[in-house]
């Protein structure tokens, strides 16, 4: 006799599993993530029953074989992904709605199809809808098929079948495995369709593409164990009523994370931006305090961006502080070494703090073009348009070095900047032709930055 199906709570963030709700999850300590699911036991049974076995190995005896990269066409995606779409990954791709996760998979799948075979599943859209879509894009051709469905194992056993070379689920939380009694987009079914992608994927070795929802606090939505089952996990970030989108690494098994893909959407897609930091330069004001440009690391590629500070004094009796795109508590720190290492006094004034182009700061060489900025509107002071800074700054008000400091100079070269601030550890180990090509200066203190530009 089949045993009877029962109601479990799971956690959407550690997959803690209990029989009654808590309002605070007893795996992982969140709140309200305990969601209700119904658990068949036979299907459980059945489903782990038809995993292949295999037999453990001596590490010796496994043959070193180079991994296989595609193309994607796009080489900004490319970058993220770590040099190309690895054969028999599975790879992630999370943002918000309308960010463009569908269309950057639609526009790779032009150029994967010239001498591929790429099956297109949705469970979102009809055919005729991707149709219209594609067409925008400029994608056609023969080598391109759509499957509308939202069966999990069907869609498995169809790729098992005819055997595509590339295979984009779009989205992962419209799948479902039929043997399971949970409904659609839960947890168990999040889980269990992508361990069976997963498994398809190795088996295969079929790289697949998976799209995930975002839920209101920006994570993907279902379980975080969703996260470590994948090989890759893209983000796409910024606002999706701005032109620019970044598409970021946050893990891959195949590459090195934190690389990042600039792209501007238009009426016929997603455009590369091969150039970063020449768009988030575009525009930046003349003759006016408070801006100054830093220069940050994205995985292995140096990108200059604007900071600008709006300081003024405030009526009421608690300041107040707003940072977009840069840590709040990480400016509040650099306010207090500024009142206490430089005499530089915020307490009846109000600090707005905006990264321009839509970039996420955090890294803590930003932090000397973070406080000139500061100082500069502070006192109204207008930097020259030439100068730039990074470094790392202390709570003794010390100038730290930084990695990458060459890359960075080199950098700010290129993009015309004449005088370049930089810790003076770092000064030390620059090469003399380097020093050679703009006026840079190594200062130790933050006192010895606002000397040098005269503040």
């Amino acid at each position: 006799m089949a045993s009877k199906s029962k109601t479990m709570y799971v956690c959407n963030q550690c997959s803690y599993e209990s029989a009654k709700w808590f309002g605070q999850c007893p795996g992982c300590g969140e709140w309200n993530t305990m969601e209700e699911t119904v658990v068949n036991p036979i299907s459980s049974k059945k489903h782990s029953a038809s995993i292949d076995r295999s037999r453990a190995v001596v590490i010796d005896e496994i043959s070193e074989t180079s991994e296989i990269r595609y193309n994607t066409g796009i080489s900004e995606f490319n970058r993220v992904l770590g040099g190309g779409l690895v054969k028999g990954s599975l790879v992630l791709i999370g943002g918000d709605p309308g960010i463009g996760k569908s269309t950057i998979l639609l526009q790779a799948c032009k150029f994967l199809s010239e001498r591929k075979t790429v099956l297109y599943v949705s469970g979102e859209e009809s055919a005729s809808q991707i149709k219209l879509r594609a067409s925008r894009l400029g994608v056609t051709s023969k080598n391109l098929y759509v499957l509308c469905e939202t069966d999990a194992e069907y869609i498995s056993e169809l790729i098992r079948t005819d055997k595509p070379d590339v295979v984009i689920i779009d989205s992962i939380q419209t799948m479902n495995i039929t043997d399971i009694q949970s409904s659609t987009g839960s947890v168990t079914q999040v889980r269990e369709c992508t361990n069976l992608f997963m498994r398809t994927a190795k088996s295969l070795a079929i790289p697949i593409f998976i799209v995930g929802h975002v839920n209101k606090d920006g994570n993907i939505a279902g379980p975080k164990v969703l996260e470590h089952i994948v090989d890759t996990v893209l983000y796409f970030e910024g606002d999706k009523n701005m032109s620019y989108r970044i598409l970021r690494a946050v893990k891959n098994r195949f590459g090195s994370t934190n690389e990042i893909g600039v792209f501007t959407m238009n009426d016929t897609g997603l455009e590369e931006v091969p150039n970063p930091s020449k768009m988030l330069l575009e525009g930046r004001p003349k003759n006016t305090s408070g801006t100054c440009v830093m220069c940050v690391m994205e995985g292995s590629r140096p990108i200059l961006a604007e900071v600008q500070a709006l300081v003024t004094a405030t009526g009421f009796g608690t300041p107040r502080r707003m940072t977009n795109g840069y840590d709040f508590n990480r400016m509040s720190m650099l306010i207090a070494v500024l009142e206490k290492r430089c005499g530089y006094y915020f307490a009846n004034t109000d600090c707005y703090l905006n990264i321009i182009g839509g970039l996420k700061i955090d890294e803590p060489a930003s932090d000397l073009s973070v406080v000139l900025a500061l100082v500069s509107s502070l006192k109204d002071m207008i930097l020259k348009d030439d100068v730039i800074a990074f470094g790392e700054i202390g709570l003794a008000g010390e100038i730290r070095g930084v990695s990458n400091a060459q890359q960075r100079v080199n950098e700010a070269v290129r993009m015309g900047f004449r005088k370049i601030i930089i810790p003076f550890h770092n000064f030390k180990s620059l090469p003399d032709d380097v020093k050679e090509q703009a006026e840079i200066v190594g200062v130790r203190t933050v006192r010895d930055a606002f000397t040098e530009i005269v503040l």
